[in-house]
């Protein structure tokens, strides 16, 4: 059974609202790290404090990133209309699934604790 247009419709904004934050924060990010008022630490320590915060920062935005990309593909799902569909079996992925991942593909992804098809 697809799924609601109407539930399609909350996830298309949740995932559009989550896109709008995560690059409000990289633009955040980007213009903390451009400003050169934090630049002038005399100590070696502070230094090395501000670029290991720098580092693990950029981290952060590049797993943000990646997530955008998957975030951006469940959107196209959503409008192609093969959000909420196997790619492997063609049933529908149960509501529950898309709440441990912003994009799941297959049964299997949506549900990781599921049991071996053999044991059934």
């Amino acid at each position: 059974m697809p799924m609601k247009p109407e539930k399609l419709e909350q996830f298309r904004v949740m995932l559009t609202q989550k896109i709008n934050d995560l690059l409000e924060d990289a633009g955040k990010t980007i213009s903390e790290m451009t400003s050169g008022s934090k630049e002038n630490f005399p100590d070696p320590n502070d230094r090395a404090s501000l670029e290991s915060d720098r580092n693990f920062e950029l981290r952060i935005r590049d797993r943000e990133r990646k997530l955008i990309a998957k975030l951006q593909e469940a959107i196209r799902r959503i409008n192609e209309g093969t959000f909420g569909i196997c790619d492997t079996c063609g049933g529908p992925i149960s509501e529950k699934g898309f709440w441990q991942g912003p994009s799941p593909h297959n049964v299997s992804t949506a549900r990781p604790n599921r049991k071996n098809l053999k044991s059934w």
